[in-house]
């Protein structure tokens, strides 16, 4: 198994359709790789029960170190995440006293009593343990399958920000490679990215730890290139004098070639 990979599933018919933007991937995908994680796949499904157990089975299939998946844990009939997790794991899905114990201390809050519809978002495949929600009222779910570490967290981007930092990111860095990961972008004018191919593959030749992308665009006919430059090391010092290696040999190699080089983050 490959401890440190994940994927990022997210669940929805308004993803998939293009009614909204899945801002929470690339959140996700962001906090992952910060944290040393290798983010394999981000895949959008909808609200479809084969679609939803079919991808969380291909996940534990591959042996994936850590999935999060985010939406349909609330108390519509479209909400199948929790459901669909037990089913994929062959466990039962039942009630987690603890889980409702947290949703009815919610709508109590409101003069609410519990429904079934209510209660139906503290079902969760037998063995998981709830996150709590501290802005909404749906929990998130955590259970471990094998080796494999699976959260379950809102759709809300608001919910499952605060959810993630709170109580999966500290989860996480139990497990993530002891590492220090350091960025920077760098912008190039006046050079296509035709002519930047050689010289990237000649860093990355030398540096088999760095990771660089290029992303072109072209203004008032001027070629345009953000280059992404990305490393990772257990020693700080040695992951940010790498990256400063690399930055140096790309300016000068690209300032070799006519081009105008900024420093953008």
């Amino acid at each position: 198994m490959a401890v440190h990979t994940a994927w990022i599933i997210t669940i929805g018919n308004e993803v998939v359709d293009g009614r909204i933007v899945n801002t929470n991937a690339s959140w996700l995908g962001r906090k992952l790789t910060m944290l040393g994680f290798n983010v394999l796949r981000v895949v959008a499904v909808p609200d479809v029960e084969e679609e939803i157990i079919s991808v969380i089975k291909e996940a534990l299939k591959r042996r994936v170190g850590v999935i999060i998946t985010t939406g349909g844990l609330g108390p519509t009939y479209d909400d199948k995440t929790s459901e669909c997790l037990a089913k994929a794991l062959n466990v039962k899905w039942a009630l987690n006293r603890e889980a409702f114990e947290m949703v009815k201390a919610k709508y109590s809050q409101k003069g609410l009593s519990m429904t079934n519809h209510r209660k139906k978002m503290a079902m969760m495949p037998e063995g998981s343990k709830p996150i709590p929600n501290p802005t909404g009222t749906a929990p998130g779910i955590f259970i471990k399958y094998n080796d494999t570490l699976i959260f379950a967290l809102p759709g809300v981007p608001s919910e499952m920000k605060s959810m993630f930092d709170k109580h999966v990111e500290p989860l996480l860095k139990e497990v993530a490679p002891k590492t220090v990961v350091v960025e920077k972008t760098v912008r190039v004018i006046n050079v296509p990215e035709s002519a930047l191919a050689p010289i990237l593959e000649k860093v990355l030749s030398r540096y088999s730890k760095v990771y660089i992308k290029s992303h072109p665009s072209e203004e008032l006919g001027k070629p345009i290139v953000d280059i992404y430059v990305r490393t990772a090391s257990t020693n700080r010092r040695e992951a940010e004098e790498t990256l400063l290696n690399v930055l140096r040999i790309l300016r000068e190699e690209l300032e070799r070639l006519g081009g105008e080089v900024h420093e953008t983050t």
